[in-house]
């Protein structure tokens, strides 16, 4: 069993790495196409993974498999239309989670088919590899979930400001120190909760991801 965590937690290092980078940099990567060049100025349309990483919230990542990235730096004065800019920058981060999920699910579905007797004879690299794509499949739908929940400072809170009228945002992000606080206290004391409501939007994203994988791999095999 202790075997077998420690696996998981070095398995977790490259999808950490992968996942919060491409996050990161699809945020900083979709501002300057909308002409943005805050993040490209400082360094972080990158995808060195250590221009990216929160201390605490990858720590987070490693204890809870929820966690989050140094936010990329924006500056919505350079958008055309700054609501839509800033929501669809803060899109961008948890959509590129979702595409890589799916693409996670669907190498593994290919593995298996080509790999299945080297499955089955124990062949260590293929079962690494397996579980690497399924851990990668996992944490990326939840990072995609956990970062649309509306709680500063996620992407969440951010979309927010692209929906709601000015003043309702306004008065709303005026509490955001506080819905952070209380917000992390959950997080630490009661994870179950936050897996619970996690957990009601994964698991039907996750199937249907699965169907999709199996429908276009099965037109082709």
């Amino acid at each position: 069993m202790i075997r077998g965590r420690l696996e998981d937690y070095l398995l977790m290092i490259p999808v950490l790495l992968i996942s919060l980078t491409i996050h990161e940099f699809s945020h900083g990567y979709t501002a300057y196409r909308l002409g943005d060049p805050t993040a490209k100025n400082e360094g972080r349309l990158s995808l060195n993974p250590f221009r990216h990483l929160d201390p605490i919230g990858t720590i987070m990542m490693l204890i809870a498999r929820i966690g989050w990235a140094k936010p990329v730096p924006i500056n919505p004065v350079y958008f055309r239309d700054r609501k839509k800019g800033t929501m669809l920058v803060s899109l961008a981060g948890p959509l590129s989670n979702l595409a890589m999920a799916f693409i996670g699910v669907f190498l593994y579905k290919i593995t298996y088919i080509i790999g299945y007797r080297n499955i089955m004879t124990g062949d260590t690299f293929t079962m690494y590899f397996i579980n690497f794509l399924l851990l990668f499949f996992s944490v990326n739908i939840n990072l995609a979930i956990f970062n649309l929940l509306p709680v500063p400072p996620l992407d969440g809170s951010k979309i927010l400001s692209g929906v709601l009228p000015y003043d309702r945002y306004f008065r709303y992000m005026q509490y955001e120190r506080y819905i952070g606080m209380i917000f992390l206290v959950i997080v630490l004391v009661a994870p179950s909760v936050l897996s619970t409501v996690l957990s009601f939007f994964t698991q039907p994203i996750a199937k249907s991801m699965v169907w999709c994988a199996d429908l276009i791999i099965g037109l082709f095999l």
